[in-house]
């Protein structure tokens, strides 16, 4: 055991106690760790908060939970991050809210010699964490994307094709589930690095939801106006999935369209079931705060730090396909799976 750590957590408690804060809840002494996530309102944070609670309890590591007020808020993150050098913690997993913004508080973390785990999206750069705890955000698109182009192919259908993706910034999650899906559709993305640089006739357009329903039901009504003959929509999050559909549905043409995705949150898997989204890459939050923390015990024990995922920059903790309408080569799972391993 580090035992310098546990001290430094100790006395860390000692002092915040003192100063009328809650730093180590159980009072137990044991080896602090941090999550900070974007926010404490989105399911996908709330069931990554509860998987890594679980796991501190069985690391015996005292984990003490931050969030932003809302997607985007990186001071409430410089400021937890303070939260925990004070606390003496061993090292915390955090996903970003602006992925730049945040390094120089990681930074000084690391000088207090502690592990940094990035959650679902790399820091800017990526190593300025000490690893990155993630989906494959590139093959959760492309595995969409295969799919999409399967279907098609089989049914002869030409594809005219909504891009429903994040916001404007270009963050990598966006991008990466972006040119996954069109990779795997067999479309050229251009530069790989951007949205929306591609000249593909088949591409009707771009336009953004901020991950959220009525976000994506806007930019649903936005493309069918400059479009109406779409009939396939990739979507960022199974949010924006479930706001597309609603568009499609007051013009009378859910019917006609396609809708794809990503997350496995089980509302999105639910409309799997419905018919609502074709297919949709499952994510496994969960794992990603179980495997982090086992990292920071492992790493409070002996110093080890996380080895990458052969031949990637980051640890994969898996995508799978859920469809209830599967294509011929392409390997899935049904929205029965899904449910039993859905989340949120």
């Amino acid at each position: 055991m580090r035992q310098q750590s546990k001290l430094l957590a100790a006395a860390g408690c000692a002092v915040l106690i003192l100063a009328g804060l809650s730093a180590c809840s159980r009072g137990t002494g044991e080896p602090v760790a941090g999550l900070i996530t974007k926010t404490d309102t989105n399911p996908f944070f709330v069931t990554m908060k509860q998987g890594a609670q679980q796991a501190a309890d069985e690391q015996n590591l005292d984990l003490q939970s931050f969030a932003g007020k809302v997607d985007g808020d990186n001071e409430a993150q410089v400021q937890a991050i303070e939260n925990l050098i004070s606390f003496g913690a061993v090292g915390f997993l955090i996903t970003p809210n602006d992925s730049k913004a945040i390094v120089p508080s990681i930074d000084r973390a690391k000088q207090a010699d502690m592990l940094v785990i990035a959650l679902d999206t790399p820091v800017d750069p990526p190593d300025a964490a000490d690893a990155t705890f993630a989906t494959d955000n590139f093959e959760a698109g492309r595995l969409i994307g295969e799919w999409a182009k399967a279907k098609f192919s089989a049914g002869g259908t030409q594809a005219r094709i909504a891009m429903l993706d994040l916001n404007p910034n270009q963050v990598s999650v966006d991008v990466q589930r972006d040119q996954g899906f069109l990779e795997g559709f067999g479309i050229d993305v251009g530069d790989p690095a951007r949205i929306g640089d591609e000249n593909d006739p088949r591409i009707a357009g771009h336009d953004v939801t901020d991950g959220n329903e009525e976000g994506g039901r806007t930019a649903m009504e936005n493309l069918l106006q400059k479009d109406p003959t779409i009939n396939l929509v990739y979507t960022i999050n199974e949010p924006a999935a479930a706001g597309a559909y609603e568009a499609l549905k007051a013009a009378g043409r859910e019917q006609q369209v396609t809708i794809v995705s990503v997350d496995g949150g089980c509302p999105g898997v639910d409309n799997v079931g419905k018919g609502v989204i074709g297919a949709t890459s499952m994510q496994f939050p969960i794992k990603m705060a179980q495997l982090g923390v086992e990292a920071i015990a492992q790493y409070a024990e002996d110093g080890t730090r996380p080895q990458n995922t052969a031949g990637k920059d980051f640890v994969d903790t898996g995508v799978q396909l859920i469809t209830d309408d599967p294509q011929a080569g392409v390997e899935a799972k049904d929205s029965a799976w899904g449910k039993q391993n859905c989340w949120g």
